[in-house]
């Protein structure tokens, strides 16, 4: 079999993926049972928050989770709608119309498959620590700030697709004293979940905290809006109706939700595979299973998918070991859809936003917060920017612009770390040693830092012979060997004579190329030792002298 098979079936579902299934099955089908719970009445007030409806939630919590549990890269990642992905999917609803989130949801897992296929899934890796901070407290900000229009009895419908002006627009437009009646539902649910998870983490306090308040509204005829009827079966898929125009379009959301698809996935499996001994996840084929779950999804009118962190900590806590339980999951919330649509349909809408606000609230840690404005300025710059932007503009771009503001910080640190230094020549001084100048480079030459490498070589007057010292470079790329090629040309018009000393064999080729070894005046001033080097350059000092006199 040929490599480039083999790396292909290494993207496919694999007997191993449901090894020691003998040993845990009955802990992966209790799991799976109580995720499904718990993930209930999220995946229907994440469908409800986004705009596509309670529906489009509970479909892709199914038709995605179960895709994803098979396909994906991680023996424990319970995948589904989650809040990140409403952050994204909430402004395209208000501006494209619902039927856009299909097409979406497709166009982001093509691109998301494509990603996986094309082996990009380590990419993740790159992102710095405080930009995941910023934008994780920045959803939880938005999360919870989209809920307030349910929260006070207010229908979304003409406000801002900024969430922060949206709440203060739904607020202001809430009908007082009568907005007290949702926003005292919140408050229940809210208690109610709190209460319960001090009592125990195991118990699904989401789904008893939804129970009381839908029970306590019946019983006393509470006049809240409620979830309305759901279908009592899935729908058959369908390809939607795709023009050009809009499919020009949703180009940008699609890339933007399959970026958010991506990160959140894998930073999912990541933190999953080090919750329990249940094997390494992988991330290319993570990426190809997502693809796969929001590819169906679209198909049966559902919402793009991602990795859900909350619902796969809650499976392995629960002692899910095998892909089994997210199957179990999937399949405990299909069961739901056949027997228990009528009564899924009068869930108070503001009770599952009460339920998103705890979630929201969760995902802000202070103590997290403390940790990264504690760590460094700079780290804490990237965390702040990151979290501002996410809630003011965008996730996406506030991912990009907290990568770019981090990755200024650490050119800027690996700049300052490097360096070029003058150093006594070795041995006993001879007559005219004053005209010989041994540099030492060291660290990194390479666009951020070469300009001023050679501006503080070039400042010293009175010297005949420049020795470069590179054996402690340890990096260098195109501009820091174009800026050395530029500094011994620079040297040598002025007459002074430049060795080089101790290339290293990593950097050889690069030098060559860029034409730093040609513009030497002589191929014998490239040295691999130093004393070599000191020695030639005495014998040139000897000899401008004796030619003088």
């Amino acid at each position: 079999m040929s490599t480039s098979s083999r790396s292909l079936l290494s993207l496919l579902p694999q007997k191993q993926d449901y090894f020691g299934l003998r040993r845990s099955w009955r802990g992966d089908l209790l799991a799976g049972i109580t995720v499904g719970i718990v993930a209930l009445p999220l995946a229907l007030a994440f469908g409800v928050s986004s705009g596509a409806g309670a529906e489009a939630g509970l479909i892709t919590a199914i038709i995605a989770g179960l895709i994803a549990a098979v396909f994906g890269g991680s023996n424990v990642q319970v995948s589904g709608p989650t809040g990140a992905m409403v952050v994204v999917l909430a402004p395209i609803v208000a501006i494209h119309g619902v039927a856009s989130v299909m097409i979406v949801s497709i166009l982001a897992g093509i691109i998301v498959l494509v990603a996986g296929v094309l082996r990009l899934g380590r990419t993740v890796s790159y992102i710095p620590w405080p930009v995941i901070e910023g934008f994780t407290v920045g959803i939880g900000a938005i999360i919870f700030l989209q809920q307030l229009p349910s929260a006070v009895g207010v229908s979304g419908a003409g406000h801002s697709t900024n969430a922060a002006v949206a709440a203060v627009e739904s607020v202001r437009d809430a009908a007082w004293p009568s907005a007290l009646l949702p926003l005292g539902a919140v408050v229940v649910v809210a208690v109610i979940m709190v209460l319960l998870t001090r009592i125990s983490g195991r118990l699904p306090a989401s789904f008893m905290a939804i129970v009381v308040v839908t029970l306590g509204a019946s019983l006393l005829k509470l006049p809240l809006t409620t979830i309305g009827e759901l279908p009592q079966s899935l729908p058959m898929p369908a390809i939607p109706a795709i023009r050009t125009d809009t499919l020009l379009s949703l180009m940008g959301p699609a890339f933007a939700v399959a970026a958010l698809a991506a990160i959140e996935s894998l930073l999912s499996a990541r933190v999953a595979a080090s919750m329990a001994d249940t094997g390494p996840y992988n991330a290319d084929r993570e990426l190809v299973g997502q693809g796969l779950a929001s590819i169906a999804s679209g198909f049966f009118g559902g919402m793009p998918a991602t990795g859900a962190i909350a619902r796969t900590a809650v499976n392995v806590r629960s002692g899910g070991r095998t892909r089994l339980s997210a199957i179990v999951h999937s399949l405990a919330l299909l069961a739901v859809v056949y027997v228990a649509a009528n009564v899924v349909s009068v869930i108070p809408l503001a009770a599952l936003s009460g339920v998103l606000m705890v979630t929201a609230a969760r995902m802000i840690s202070p103590s997290i917060i403390k940790q990264v404005l504690r760590s460094t300025r700079s780290d804490a710059v990237v965390f702040v920017v990151t979290a501002i932007i996410t809630v003011s503009f965008d996730l996406i771009i506030a991912v990009g612009i907290g990568i770019s503001v981090a990755a200024f910080f650490a050119l800027r640190a690996l700049s300052r770390a490097s360096g070029v230094h003058r150093e006594e020549l070795d041995g006993v001084a001879a007559p005219g040693d004053e005209r010989i100048a041994l540099f030492r480079i060291d660290g990194s030459l390479f666009f951020g830092a070469a300009e001023r490498i050679l501006e503080r070589i070039s400042e010293h007057q009175g010297i005949e012979v420049v020795i470069l010292r590179l054996s402690q470079l340890q990096l260098i790329d195109a501009t820091g060997a174009h800026t050395l090629t530029e500094l011994v040309t620079a040297l040598e018009r002025r007459g002074i004579t430049v060795l080089i000393k101790g290339i290293r064999d990593e950097h050889l080729q690069l030098l060559e190329r860029l034409d730093v070894i040609s513009s030497l005046r002589h191929p014998n001033h490239l040295f691999a030792e130093l004393e070599p080097a000191i020695v030639h350059a005495r014998s040139h000092i000897s000899r401008t002298t004796k030619a003088r006199a």
